[in-house]
């Protein structure tokens, strides 16, 4: 019998450098979208939202439906002057279990945001509200961060950024990961703290050019 894979747990300790490399840098959000507090980290199942400028209803109704360990991913049209959610909309997320935010947009109340302590990843904070015209979708393939996301991809984010792994990529990507961190490991050890081992590395690269 096939045992199946937890992703979410198995790429909960791979950071996103050596996703990215595993990607060739290709499914990376723009680098504009932070998050909040730099220890945050999300793995989870994108819940896509897809929103016009000025409206978040569609992000409540995100909430409704979400499932416990599900992200929601947010196309916001990089907007940066109205707030997608505020600490109050973030906490009733984070009681119903989503394991954080992506915008591609921002938020705002920062401080008591920040204070739930529930990762959240946006372009920055504004004090201007959203209204609820009801105008707006969810589940539905978006782009966030310039990057194309499915209902039910993989996100992982961390200090250095966000990105999407596409569903039946995960255990290919997860083997690429793992070798890619075996491998700059490697490198690590052989030159750590010897100078003529640095030297010839850096000579090898230089040639390759």
């Amino acid at each position: 019998m096939t045992v199946q894979k937890d992703f979410m747990k198995e790429f909960q300790s791979i950071p996103t450098t050596a996703i990215s490399d595993a990607m060739d840098g290709l499914n990376n959000l723009d680098p504009s979208i932070k998050p909040l507090q730099e220890h945050y980290k999300i793995v989870g199942k994108a819940l896509t939202v897809k929103m016009p400028v000025g409206d978040n209803l569609a992000v409540l109704k995100a909430i409704y439906e979400s499932k416990p360990g599900d992200v929601i991913v947010i196309d916001a049209k990089g907007d940066t002057y109205r707030a997608v959610a505020g600490d109050f909309v973030l906490g009733m997320a984070q009681t119903l279990g989503v394991s954080g935010f992506v915008i591609d947009g921002v938020i705002r109340d920062v401080q008591d945001s920040k204070a739930l302590n529930f990762p959240v990843f946006c372009k920055g904070t504004t004090m201007a509200a959203s209204g609820k015209a009801g105008v707006g979708e969810i589940n539905v393939p978006i782009s966030c961060g310039g990057v194309s996301v499915q209902p039910g991809d993989l996100i992982v984010a961390d200090a250095d950024g966000v990105t999407v792994i596409p569903q039946g990529m995960e255990d290919e990507i997860l083997k690429k990961s793992l070798q890619k961190i075996e491998k700059d490991e490697k490198r690590a050890q052989e030159v750590s703290g010897d100078v003529e081992a640095i030297r010839k590395y850096l000579e090898s690269m230089i040639s390759k050019a």
